[in-house]
């Protein structure tokens, strides 16, 4: 099963750890017992406790995560049995999860933990303390689960370790791969010689992925992971030594006691190592992982070797000949190019007094992830000074290896310890750290800040520790870098309404009944499609796919984005078909690619559907209004990230076309059409089976059908079964996600913030195909007031054509785009105002019985409700059965799949059947077909026999018929003259909406909700933390307020991944840069809000749904741009500490490079901006005169030989076209200036020296006074 190659234990030396099975080697499992999921409990005899309890507290959904998170928990369990929450929450560093948002697993297993958080009664079944303060009148509840019903943990019910593993020296030897295992020294040594070109493995978390998804291959593999000496741990008087088979997680382990035994001042290493360790991967990564593997590969992002080469760490490195001590500190280079085999161990340094040292680590996400930059910083002061002696700075991410800052270590030794210092430091280091502007992995002027950033926290430690005196802004800014993820223990509660008293026991609406499938999900049992057991004689297939976004194939057709389907190759094995995949050469001749919105829009690439909704007088609107702003926002896509990617298999039944196709999928009726068109078959010789998905999210609504009719067809044409399962990295580059949007709006207020009028252009990426591109955009539209009454409105929305892979339905559907471009202008104009947001906004929420923008009447309007409630929370401010049966379905392309309870066996009782279902619907009879009998869609059948079989089923199958007639009735009377592919292909909507008219009704009722969150940002890095989020969601009357609760905070969660981490980078050709999980990065356990609290508004019942129910699944997504806006509010007060108080843009998502750029400061302004070459004037050819560009309050005025009239002491960047700057100055286009920040005196004359060129700015560099 899948769950077996996602998440296992392994035992080592009778402890115990996760690992990733899908990178660990089946060799490397020599000496090891493996325990999976379904080795702990089942449903058969007894679930293990840390199957029950996150099955009974709502944690699994789809499950198809599940296993893993079992599995971390019960590995805890094995090694602590009574752990605190701090341990629990470490423990799933390294799981993800996309369904629940993750609350409900850290409260489900918070029950084993020995330090409960809160009153703890919910973990009693008794309520929470939260809940005492609701109206008594009212019967509210804070439990979901009963924790007196768990069983209780057992230890001594484990498994033991077998006691028959022992160790040897082992060889394995696989078709083209040789693994050879050594327990000695001496014999790696030897190998070594032998095979100079093996490769060493421990935990093979670099080379796997090398082989599995960069094409590489390693003939011999060599594993010293079983070498005594290369796991030898020496404690010295000078430090400690590591063998390099040491895994990250024991050095970790080892360290934390050291650390805990020795002074402070001696352990400042040891402390900077666990710091990076702490966010490390997760913890199957660090369980595996060595730590001589991490400084062999030399990545030039790595995390522990900057801490290495700034602590003078040394390295132990064997040959046949010799051993031979080697520093860290020469830039990694003689390292790697070093002609010795292995680094046998390395030591680690113990410091000294007056010596102090530090480590920092940026990345997109916190948790698992990457760095972007990483440094290692120490510095040694002459005895009783602080004058520096020595100091050495190490940064990774801004080279092709680590690397160290020698010059401006040079220019700071011999100096005091100040503000002087500082500045230098900065200064040299802005010069020293430099990336040209095509730097790989981009984000080269953030990248170039958090060199500066890095070293202002270290400047500001250091001083601390000298315990000097230093000013209240150098305090303040200590106590927020200090304060941000500080670890704060996870709290949360829902609140909801107790079902009646008097509602029967067996009555279960209502009442939160555990996920049916939850107990299976979280034991491994769950079948998912690719756990459907192997056909005899199945294929595999594996799609061939362009690498080209724009290009023709030569002599066959063109392609029209990278990951455009092109072909297929079917093999024996999944593994030879995806090697015989790759050898496939293409020829192509490439063409101009439109890969942006603004390239789109500039060469009208647009798709031809064009919406508008207009409502009231826009310009009267417009003159009436106190102020006018105007402005745009851009909204990045998003993966879908399900956790089981697209998956089909297809199985051909023999007789007259007939397949049986087993797929993930969220459409099975177009995926049936679909199938049936590309084999040339009616709909009813296609059968399409879905037994539960591993999450969807509207990423297989229709982008599945790409896969599933390749499938088909290769089944159909070979006649026996295929299955096909993407990669990860395959599922991102085909099937497309969130659409990105470009909003660009321009909106009339009054003083006190009350919106006149609004007119806003829409632009949407759709991708290469219209897909569902134009019901997104039309959601988008009738999204874009969000729950504002703005009674004049002007909007239009466009969706744009370009070559990337098409975007498609994603949870929200366009209302979340149309929301957000909302609360941007929303924001703006509260600032503009001098207003608190949240005052604005109320001032402009509709009322109950106001007509929305799409004249639709507000009915049952309770978002003020929910807003008073989360203000104050938060404290901010048909069945029959018979002895026959007929089972009757009608398909859009007018065929008919009849099943009924008889069986054939010669007799001609289907053709019968036939007959009478043609007569009974008035269609031919080759119209009609039957497959087969079966119980799961005809039960309680009588046998066929005793020869009344035709009567009785041909009386089901007829009264089948005319029960579908009757349903036909409408749609025949309104065209009476149509055929019966005509009526069945039709549908009369309940619900309409003419966009020309601006009339109808497209929704039947609305949802509300409304969040409260807090964050705190880092201003030096651009890290965010979510401090809190409070959530009121009208749910109407709750069918099963657990699950509601759930799908809330999985929405939110989605959201918050939306709108602050996940970001998809396209390079300009259109190859997608984010492929797979190493890259693209969604919300992990440690991005929820430290405090999570979700109440369901109570006595809302909704008369247009079953029991008075509302849908939830989509809109509680768009509440997490209440992090995105905290994010904005906090940026703001920044720049304002900045002495900038204008309006800024910050597009969606708020990265950590976004934040951080937004962050003005003397750092960002002592970083040139990217694309600039430094030249003096006489380099730049043809320039009489040098142009500048001034801002005033009147506009921007532009200058003329070299004199200089700043306003505000502010420069700021000249924008145009340097080949032609002897042009006049009133042909010039001066347009988007942009801050420089030198300080100058207002009207002296000025001899510019030096400028940076770019091809559409110069940049005035060095600047003299003259005399």
């Amino acid at each position: 099963m899948e769950t077996l190659a996602n998440e296992m234990t392994l035992i080592y030396s009778f402890s115990h750890h996760t690992a990733n099975a899908c990178l660990f080697p089946v060799c490397a499992l020599h000496h090891v017992a493996v325990t999976t999921v379904e080795g702990i409990g089942n449903t058969k005899s007894r679930l293990h406790p840390a199957q029950e309890r996150i099955a009974k507290s709502h944690g699994s959904q789809c499950g198809f995560c599940t296993p893993g998170i079992v599995m971390s928990m019960y590995t805890l369990l094995r090694n602590k049995p009574e752990p605190k929450m701090e341990d629990i929450e470490d423990a799933f560093q390294g799981n993800l999860c996309r369904c629940t948002g993750y609350r409900p697993i850290l409260e489900g297993y918070r029950t084993f933990a020995k330090d409960l958080n809160c009153c703890g009664r919910v973990a009693n079944g008794t309520g929470c303390c939260r809940s005492e303060r609701e109206n008594s009148m009212v019967m509210m509840s804070s439990s979901l689960f009963n924790s007196s019903e768990f069983q209780p943990l057992d230890p001594t019910q484990e498994p033991i370790f077998p006691p028959e593993l022992m160790q040897k020296q082992l060889c394995f030897k696989g078709e083209r791969v040789m693994w050879i295992q050594p327990t000695t020294l001496k014999e790696l040594v030897a190998l070594k010689s032998q095979y100079p070109n093996a490769k060493l493995v421990v935990g093979n978390t670099e080379v796997g992925i090398e082989m599995r998804l960069k094409n590489m291959l390693y003939p011999v593999i060599i594993a010293p992971a079983w070498i005594s000496e290369m796991n030898a741990v020496q404690h010295t008087e000078t430090g400690v030594t590591f063998g390099a088979a040491c895994t990250l997680s024991s050095v970790e382990e080892v360290l934390r006691k050291v650390v805990a035994e020795l002074p402070p001042y001696k352990a400042e290493v040891f402390q900077a190592v666990l710091e990076q360790l702490r966010w490390f991967a997760g913890p199957q990564i660090r369980n595996v992982a060595a730590l001589g593997g991490n400084i062999m590969t030399a990545s030039p992002i790595s995390d522990l070797n900057p801490v290495l080469m700034a602590s003078g760490s040394k390295l132990t490195l064997v040959s046949t000949r010799k051993l031979l001590a080697f520093p860290c500190d020469t830039e990694g280079s003689g390292i790697v190019n070093s002609p010795l085999p292995w680094i046998v161990r390395s030591g680690q340094n113990l410091k000294m007094e007056g010596e102090y040292f530090s480590a920092f680590k940026q990345a997109s996400r916190r948790e698992d992830d990457i760095a972007i930059v990483t440094c290692g910083m120490r510095v040694l002061f002459q005895d009783g000074t602080n004058r520096v002696e020595e100091i050495k700075l190490s940064y990774g991410g801004m080279a092709p290896t680590t690397v160290l800052a020698l010059k401006t270590c040079k220019e700071l030794t011999g100096r005091d310890w100040n503000e002087k210092l500082l500045q230098d430091a900065c200064r040299l280091l802005a010069g020293e750290m430099d990336l040209s502007p095509s730097a790989p992995g981009g984000m080269v002027d953030f990248r170039r800040t958090l060199t500066l950033s890095f070293f202002f926290k270290f400047y500001l430690t250091v001083l601390q520790k000298l315990s000097k005196n230093y000013n209240g802004t150098v305090s303040a800014a200590r106590e927020v870098l200090q304060s941000c993820f500080t670890k704060i223990p996870f709290q949360s509660c829902v609140l909801l309404q107790e079902v009646p008293r008097g509602q029967a026991v067996e009555d279960m609406v209502g009442r939160p009944l555990m996920h049916v499938s939850a107990a299976k999900q979280a034991c491994g049992e769950a079948v998912y499609c690719d756990d459907i057991p192997h056909y005899e004689n199945e294929l595999y297939l594996t799609l061939v796919t362009s690498t080209k976004a724009h290009a023709k194939i030569l002599s066959l057709h063109i392609v029209t984005c990278v990951g455009h389907i092109i072909g297929a190759v079917l093999a024996d094995t999944q593994e030879h078909s995806r090697r015989a995949a790759k050898v496939v050469k293409i020829k192509y001749e490439e063409l101009k690619p439109i890969v942006t919105i603004q390239e789109a829009i500039e060469k009208q690439s647009f798709l031809k559907s064009i919406k508008r909704i207009n409502k009231g007088d826009v310009k009267k609107g417009f003159e009436e209004s106190d102020h006018i702003l105007e402005g745009e926002m851009y909204l990045g896509g998003q993966e879908h990230f399900y956790l089981e990617t697209h998956c089909t298999l297809a199985v051909p039944k023999g007789e007259d076309g007939e397949m049986e196709l087993f797929v993930s999928t969220q459409n099975p009726m177009k995926t049936q059409e679909f199938a049936a068109n590309a084999l040339g078959v009616p709909s009813n010789r296609i059968v399409v089976r879905v037994k539960r998905m591993g999450g969807g999210f509207g990423g297989k609504e229709t982008r599945n059908t790409i896969l599933t009719t390749a499938v088909a067809v290769a089944a159909f044409k070979t006649g026996r079964p295929v299955r096909c399962m993407l990669d990860r990295d395959e599922d991102m580059l085909i099937s497309g996600g969130r659409h990105p949007f470009l909003g660009r709006y321009k909106v009339g207020f009054m003083k006190n913030g009350k919106v006149k009028s609004l007119e806003v252009s829409y632009y949407g990426n759709g991708g290469n195909s219209v897909d569902l591109s134009y019901g997104v955009m039309d959601r988008a539209l009738l999204h874009l007031d969000n729950s504002y009454n703005i009674p004049n409105v002007s909007s239009v929305g466009i969706v744009c054509k370009t070559n990337l892979p098409s975007n498609t339905a994603f949870r929200g559907f366009g209302g979340p785009q149309g929301m957000m471009i909302a609360e941007c202008w929303m924001s703006d104009l509260a600032r503009k105002c001098g207003l608190p947001p949240e005052e604005v906004r109320k001032l402009n929420l509709y009322h109950e019985g106001d007509l929305t923008h799409f004249n639709q009447k507000l009915e049952g309007f309770t978002l003020r409700r929910c807003w008073d409630e989360c203000l104050s929370s938060s404290s901010y401010h048909v069945f029959w059965s018979c002895l026959a049966g007929a089972l009757v379905h009608v398909y859009t392309d007018g065929s008919v799949l009849l099943t009924h309870g008889g069986t054939e066996m010669g007799q001609g009782l289907h053709t019968k059947m036939i007959q009478v279902a043609s007569r009974s619907l008035g269609i031919p009879t080759s119209n009609i077909y039957i497959s087969e009998t079966s119980t799961n869609t005809v039960p309680n059948t009588s046998p066929t026999a005793a020869s009344v079989s035709a009567d009785i089923n041909g009386m089901a199958v007829h009264n089948a018929c005319q029960t579908i007639l009757k349903r036909l009735e409408p749609i025949k009377q309104s065209n009476p003259k149509g055929s019966w592919e005509d009526w069945v292909s039709c549908l009369i909507p309940d619900l309409g909406y003419d966009f020309e008219k601006n009339e109808g009704k497209p929704f039947c009722y609305f949802s509300y909700g409304v969040a409260c969150s807090e964050v705190e940002i880092d201003c030096l890095t651009g890290d965010h933390k979510n401090i809190r989020t409070d959530i009121v969601m009208d749910v109407g009357t709750s069918l099963n307020p657990a699950i509601d609760i759930g799908q809330i905070e999985g929405a939110f969660v989605q959201g918050l991944g939306l709108f602050t981490m996940e970001e998809l980078r396209y390079s300009p050709e259109g190859n997608l840069y984010t492929r797979g999980p190493g890259m693209y990065k969604i919300p992990a356990f440690g991005d929820i809000p430290t405090e999570f609290y979700v109440s369901l508004l109570r006595d809302c019942p909704n008369s247009k749904a079953v029991y008075s129910s509302k849908a939830v699944g989509e809109p509680p997504l768009f509440l997490s741009a209440s992090v995105f806006y905290a994010i904005k509010d906090a940026i703001y007060s920044a720049r304002k500490d900045s002495g900038l108080t204008e309006p800024f843009r910050l597009d969606s998502p708020a990265t950590p490079e976004r934040i951080r750029n937004a962050c003005v400061d003397i750092f960002t302004k002592m970083v040139t901006p990217s694309g600039f070459t430094v030249c003096s004037l006489a380099s730049l050819p043809h320039m009489e005169c040098v142009c500048w560009s001034q801002w005033s309050r009147s506009g921007i005025r532009a200058g003329w030989e070299g004199r200089l009239w700043p306003c505000l002491s502010r420069w700021f960047l000249f924008h145009g076209h340097y080949p032609s700057f002897n042009m006049p100055p009133n042909e010039r286009q001066i347009h988007r200036p942009a801050l420089l920040g030198l300080p100058l005196q207002e009207g002296l004359p000025y001899s510019i020296n030096e400028v940076a060129v770019h091809p559409s700015i110069l940049q005035v560099l060095s600047i003299e006074q003259k005399h």
